[in-house]
Parts: C-alpha cells; structure tokens; sequence
C-alpha cells in the first residue's frame, strides 16, 4: 500500500528498501577493516549515556571490536554472568531506529532502551520507571515502517514474558503511555494536557519509532521512561537517583536479562 500521510513522498510499506543496514555494515567494515563477528545477544540503547558512563568510570565495560557502525561504539559488559551489548548516546527516535536496525542484522536478539522521561500524569514523584505499553506517535519515523495511526504499541507477548519484572521490581514499574516527540521543546500546555486526558504517563523521544520498527521487523524490543523530571518546571529538576540512575537502570536491566534467558525467549518465540 502507498500512503503519503504528512510527507511529501508516498510511503510504500510493503517495498524492501534499496539501503539496508547490510549495506551499511558491509561498507564500514570493509573501510575501518573492522572484523567479521556477531554483537550480544542482549544489547541496550542508553540515550543519556550514564549508565554507559557508570560502566565505563567502574572498568565493567570495553569497546567490542567487531561492531561495524560509521556513527557509535558498542560496549561489552557483563550481567549475571551473561554478556550484553550497550550503546550510549542514542537520543531521538531517527538515531535510536538506524541503530536497532544495524543491531538486529549484526546477531541482536532483544534491544531495550531505558531513557529519561519527562513526567505527564504525576504517578508519584519521580525517579520511577514506565515500561512503555502504547506510545503516541508525535514523531517522524514511525510513519516511515506502519502506516498512519495514533499509537503504536509493545509486542503483547513481551508484557507476559517481563510480567515478573513488573511485579517484583523495587520500586515497582508502572505500565503505561507514553508521548514520543522530535521537538522536546515545543511540549506546549496544550500538548501536555491533551497528552494528560489520554492518560499519558511520561514524554520522551525514542519509544514510538522503536516500537513501530520492531512491529515491522518482527523484532523483540522493549523500551523503559526513566521519569526524572517534571520537564524543568521546578528548580532542582533531573535528578535520576545513585550514580544518576545507572543503579536503578543496571538492576533492571539484570532482570530484564533473567527473564529473557531463564523462560529461553528469543527468536521466533518473540518475533510471532
């Protein structure tokens, strides 16, 4: 089907594209003489960066070697025992997509992001995190992999597998909405009240794009709001918590990883 949408150019969804990420993983490796070799199983996308850095002060990460990307480095670390994969720095929805889609042709299996979230519905006072079930699709790349629509939403099959992180998590995880936008400073009253009556918990700028590619690619992808702020509306805003969140974030992350591997969810199982 070929759907223009808000764009200038139709958009043809059922087209392969003519520039993979193959392509691109190809010609980096060819010209940085980057070996052959497959990224962990598990990777994570950090859009502020602090928990990479958290890793990086503390010596529990290194450079991984065979990552092929002209614009990031990929880090090892390990989590119970079991390596993964963590790129810093990835903000907004364009760079956090061309990234999952290098990740998953180079031998990803599960991708979280955690990102820091503005505060909509105020749940209790923040540091707390949402595991995004429905994003609002305020921004540009998701209209790019489904075609128009208000929400996009997690693979069902993902709330079931990470029910017991929702569950035993302390402090607990809420589930719900999220608002993605590109332009995190046009979060106007209106928005935000608009974004509040459709019981909006958190706004931020990856969770829609991510969620519509993994919706077209089959891919298993879940994405957490790290609510830290209140959008700077009171002085002292942003603060995450211990190390800047990294704690919290790396506690979630483990247990992300213990349901991933101890219930053996990969492959087909998710991507059904």
């Amino acid at each position: 089907m070929s759907e223009k949408g808000p764009f200038a150019l139709p958009r043809n969804y059922g087209s392969p594209p003519i520039f993979t990420p193959e392509s691109m993983l190809r010609e980096t490796r060819r010209q940085k003489s980057i070996p052959e070799g497959q990224v962990p199983e598990i990777c994570v996308l950090d859009p502020d960066g602090d928990i990479l850095g958290y890793l990086l002060r503390n010596k529990q990460a290194e450079c991984d070697r065979v990552w092929a990307c002209y614009h990031t480095s990929l880090y090892r670390f390990k989590l119970g025992g079991v390596d993964c994969g963590i790129i810093g720095c990835a903000v907004g929805g364009p760079f956090a997509v061309l990234l999952a889609e290098q990740l998953f042709v180079s031998g990803c299996r599960l991708l979280v992001s955690i990102t820091s979230a503005g505060q909509i519905v105020p749940v209790r006072p923040p540091p707390y995190f949402v595991l995004i079930e429905r994003a609002l699709r305020d921004e540009g790349t998701s209209h790019h992999y489904l075609e128009p629509g208000k929400d996009v939403w997690i693979n069902p099959k993902l709330i079931e597998a990470f029910a017991p992180v929702l569950r035993d998590f302390n402090p607990a995880i809420e589930l719900g909405a999220s608002w993605t936008t590109d332009a995190p400073y046009r979060e106007t009253t209106s928005a935000i009240e608009a974004a509040k009556r459709d019981g909006v918990l958190a706004v931020e700028m990856e969770s829609a794009s991510l969620y519509a590619f993994a919706e077209a690619r089959r891919k298993a992808l879940v994405c957490f709001a790290h609510i830290t702020n209140r959008m700077g509306a009171i002085e002292g805003d942003f603060e995450k918590g211990e190390s800047n969140g990294s704690s919290a974030s790396l506690r979630l992350i483990e247990a992300i990883v213990g349901c991933w591997k101890s219930q053996s969810l990969s492959g087909e199982r998710q991507n059904a």
